[in-house]
């Protein structure tokens, strides 16, 4: 059976062997250091045949109050299709609760996946004037994307920004 954990250190080289051929594609490129720094918000799919080979992965980064994004949420193609994607976002969505978190962002290629899973298409601005004001301070490109920030928009073509309710 295939273990959903908590991201170890050990696990980053092989998150970023997991993430490279989507980089620059559908997932924005990171620096390994990125990776170390966001640790915490990762949970990984092991691999129950090879000890240590990672599977899937995703990240839950907290954004605002209530408010947070779903990042890097990939599953080895060798294992798509399986239910793996939907136990990763599960595990995330747990995290998001026990946080105390309400709503979810991603920006995504993978629409159904995420309408399967109770997200729904943000039309407009997804924050009120007083948070988006606060959140325009944020260096974070992950913060831009979810305001729709015209910066943004040549890397973010073609994905669509959803939320989910929790």
């Amino acid at each position: 059976m295939i273990e959903v954990r908590r991201a170890r250190g050990g696990d980053v080289r092989s998150i970023r062997e997991l993430v490279r051929p989507l980089a620059g594609n559908t997932l924005t490129p990171k620096d390994a250091v990125a990776y170390y720094e966001a640790l915490q918000q990762f949970v990984v799919a092991e691999d129950p045949d090879v000890a240590g080979r990672i599977i899937g992965c995703g990240a839950l980064h907290v954004m605002w109050d209530e408010l947070a994004e779903v990042r890097t949420l990939v599953v080895h193609p060798d294992f798509a299709r399986r239910g793996l994607g939907s136990r990763l976002l599960e595990a995330l969505l747990d995290d998001a609760r026990v946080l105390g978190l309400r709503r979810i962002f991603c920006l995504t290629f993978e629409v159904d996946f995420f309408t399967h899973h109770g997200f729904s298409t943000i039309v407009g601005q997804a924050a009120d004037p007083d948070v988006y004001a606060e959140l325009l301070r944020s260096y974070d490109e992950g913060v831009a994307e979810f305001l729709d920030l015209e910066r943004v928009k040549p890397n973010t073509l073609g994905n669509t920004r959803m939320l989910r309710m929790l």
